[in-house]
Formats: C-alpha cells, structure tokens, sequence
C-alpha cells in the first residue's frame, strides 16, 4: 500500500478506480468516472491544482483517492469497501491539502452511515447543502418527437468549439449578446482538446433550418458499466417549453440503451427531469468541517 500525487499518467487508473466504487452499489454516483472525464477538461476546472489530488495505491491500483472538486473547497473522498479502514486517513489529508479559507465540505450519500460516522468523528457536521442524483431505467425505447423545422445533429466541442461554447452560452443563460460572448475570449480559448472517452454520437443536439444549434444533450458511457451520466443538458431560452430538450435527451438516452447501458443518471432534483421518467435514486448531504 501507497500514497501518491495524481499525475496525468494515473487519468486511466482513477476512471477505473471510480468505476469499481459504483460497481455494487451506486452510493457514490455523485461521483463516476463520467463526472471526472466532465469535470477535468472543464473551462472552470483549476488544472493547477491536480498534483494536490491524493491517491492511494495497491500496485498498480487506485483503491482510495480524494479529489478536489473544480477548485479548493469542496471535493469527493472514496474508497473501495475492502481498504475502508483508510476513510479517515483521506479525509484527513482533503482537509489538509484541498481545503479552502471556509473549510471543507464533501458530499456523502445519506444511505451511508459508516462513512458518516468516520466524517463525523474526524470533525465534519452536516450542512443544509445536498445534492440529488436521479435515475432512468432504459427498458424500452423512449420517443418524443422534435418540433417542426428541427433535426438531430452531432455535436463534438472540438470540431465545432465556437458553435459548442455559443450553445452553452445561450442555454446556460448569459444571454444573446454574441459580441459580448466574444469578449469572453477565455471560454473559446479553453475548449478541450481531447476527451479521452468522448463519443460524439451520444452528443446529441437540435439544429434548426438556419443552422443554429437551439438544444443539447451529451451522454457518456463505457462498456464497463451498465449506465449512462447525462451531462451537460442545455436549450437556448427561445426554443423551451415546446418539447426539443426533451426529443434531444431521449435521443442520447435511446443511443446509450443500443449500447448496452440499462439506465441513466443525472445529478440533479430539476422537476423537469421529473416529467421525463426520472427519479429521485440517491440523496447526498454535505459534511464540513470549517477553518481555523
């Protein structure tokens, strides 16, 4: 057994680590090898930072790490079930080594009551802050039809890094000022160059007759599991509310079921999700333990 620094050489070993978390049960789903893919190539994500990121070895395997969440602050302590002695000594060292002026909070799934307990005993109280992750079982075929004058395309970041970054732009709600997201040159500027386990036929987007992406859904999936994480989900403010997200997200969820996932997941509580099928699989309350 051994402690490291993450380097980009271990990138493989943590999706894998984060896939064998999840394998029996999903109480740690909030955090899978789909969010980090996600996460690491983000325009917010502080890449400077990485070496901070704590893992522990057996060999060649990750079996425990702690990981900072976009920034100091917040961030995701796991372990595999067989070396769960280690939890305590993770958490200890993601206080030390990922904590902000604040503090530290890490979300823990409240089915778990012995990593609540170790949290608890090492100085952690629980907040009012959680986080949701909702579930689809993928037993049949989804359909909703898109809106007239609509069609389905592809959307890789990479080939297309300005029409991806306007979309977001829009649907995230920055508003319609392209002169304005112009300006922002540092958000083009971060597109990411390379996802390692991107698959653009589960990015999915609606293109209406001008050419203009007004929707968009991405999936992601490996073979080595038995679901799909859905993220990021947007619509431009002038196409919601007449059905095109919801045409979008069934289109990726319907490709993910010919690839063999059986369900899908998402983190987050949106009542939209709601009315897709979804439902509420796993709750997570935030534990802190605040600064000096």
């Amino acid at each position: 057994m051994k402690f490291k620094h993450y380097s980009n050489e271990d990138y493989e070993a943590v999706c894998g680590f984060l896939i064998e978390l999840n394998r029996e049960n999903q109480n740690h789903i909030n955090w899978n090898w789909a969010r980090f893919e996600w996460m690491m190539e983000h325009p917010e994500f502080d890449k400077s930072l990485t070496e901070s990121i704590g893992l522990w070895m057996d060999g060649e395997e990750v079996v425990g790490a702690a990981i900072y969440d976009m920034y100091f602050g917040e961030a995701f302590c796991g372990v595999l079930p067989e070396y769960e002695t280690l939890y305590p000594e993770i958490l200890d060292y993601a206080y030390r080594e990922l904590r902000n002026e604040n503090g530290l909070g890490i979300a823990i799934c409240d089915d778990c009551a012995d990593k609540i307990n170790m949290a608890e005993s090492a100085g952690f109280a629980p907040a009012e802050q959680t986080e949701t992750v909702m579930r689809i079982d993928l037993i049949k075929e989804l359909h909703a039809d898109l809106p007239d004058g609509l069609q389905y395309a592809e959307l890789d970041p990479v080939k297309e890094p300005y029409a991806f970054q306007w979309l977001l732009w829009q649907g995230f709600d920055h508003g319609t000022d392209k002169a304005e997201f112009e300006r922002e040159g540092d958000i083009i500027s971060e597109i990411p160059e390379f996802r390692k386990h991107f698959d653009p036929a589960l990015s999915v987007a609606a293109k209406n007759s001008d050419g203009e992406y007004v929707s968009y859904c991405c999936l992601w999936y490996s073979d080595k599991t038995d679901y799909a994480y859905v993220e990021p989900v947007c619509t431009v403010s002038s196409y919601r509310g007449k059905g095109v997200a919801k045409a979008v997200i069934y289109e990726a969820l319907n490709r993910a079921r010919s690839l063999g996932a059986k369900k899908a997941y998402v983190l987050s509580d949106m009542s939209f999700y709601d009315r897709l099928g979804f439902i509420k699989d796993k709750q997570f309350t935030f534990y802190w333990k605040r600064g000096n």
